[in-house]
């Protein structure tokens, strides 16, 4: 398989001093560019057709990624700590890794092409306060982007959170993304991504997203909420279950009761539960439907 890494370091620098019409037009053509497909998916053009349209700039500002406007010379010092070539070698490698894994698995994968850079986010951003120092994005196929604020810790934890998000871009190769899906497919989907990292790297690398959930939380209001809605398709809706009050608060969402990114830990828990019973691989279990998923784990809910 191809892998290309889009060196999002090299490009910052190239953004630091340049003018603002020409720092826009590097972000968007060399940063974002070679992620037009995916960014397309999710209604983002890589320019919008009127001025202050939606489009990967505010689509960026909505992630809490630093805008082009915001990649000056402030930001020195936070482009040279992510331009080690052994920290891109360590996200390449989380992320062939995972790929391979699954081949060496028996599962060949359709995708064969992948690109995957790694974007600043601003610490300031109320959504980066909420998504913490690391984070990525890996829904669409071929496409894998890493979110970070940069330290000596968030640097060694975001290959984690790269082979989370490559086991989305595998298990999206099998299951059919489409307007009807559920909130039970997008809790077994985190709760896959989350379990896998955990075997690649250690249960002790699992992130905020689940391991702030105290158990008695997961029991007592997550689960009942979460079991009372698998069904629900609404994707807004959904997104309230899966991402908590906090976070959809921040997107102009109404209270449901749900706790931080409740719905992660949820299908983090129903997962473990699922693979400990059936005895399934992490790998087998991937590439399996919600509803068997589902169908072999009623008892969780009890």
């Amino acid at each position: 398989m191809n892998m290309t890494a889009i060196r999002s370091d090299r490009i910052y620098r190239s953004m630091m001093s340049a003018a603002p019409e020409e720092k826009d037009n590097l972000y968007r053509d060399e940063l974002m560019g070679p992620f037009a497909f995916k960014w397309a998916c999710v209604g983002a053009p890589l320019r919008a057709e009127n001025a202050g349209g939606y489009d990967v700039v505010s689509a960026a500002a909505m992630s809490g990624y630093y805008t082009p406007a915001q990649i000056t010379r402030e930001r020195e010092t936070e482009i040279g700590k992510i331009s080690d070539d052994a920290f891109w070698a360590s996200c390449e490698s989380s992320i062939r890794n995972t790929l391979e894994g699954f081949e060496q698995h028996g599962i060949t994968l359709p995708k064969q092409e992948y690109v995957f850079t790694v974007l600043l986010s601003d610490p300031q951003s109320p959504m980066t306060v909420m998504a913490g120092d690391y984070c990525g994005d890996g829904g669409i196929p071929g496409y894998i982007i890493g979110s970070i604020v940069p330290s000596e810790r968030s640097l060694a934890l975001l290959p984690v959170a790269l082979a989370h998000e490559t086991n989305h871009n595998v298990r999206w190769q099998f299951m059919q993304w489409s307007n009807q899906i559920t909130l039970a497919d997008m809790i077994v989907s985190e709760g896959l991504a989350e379990t896998f990292a955990a075997c690649m790297f250690g249960e002790d690398k699992v992130g905020k997203w689940v391991r702030e959930t105290p158990q008695q939380t997961l029991r007592d209001v997550v689960k009942p909420l979460i079991q009372d809605h698998l069904g629900t398709s609404d994707f807004g809706a959904l997104s309230s279950y899966l991402y908590g009050d906090e976070i959809m608060a921040l997107r102009g969402g109404q209270p449901i009761g749900m706790p931080y990114c409740g719905g992660y830990a949820c299908g983090y828990a129903l997962i473990g539960h699922y693979l400990r019973k059936t005895g399934a691989s992490i790998y087998e279990a991937t590439i399996t439907p919600t509803g068997e998923i589902l169908r072999q784990t009623e008892d969780f809910w009890a």
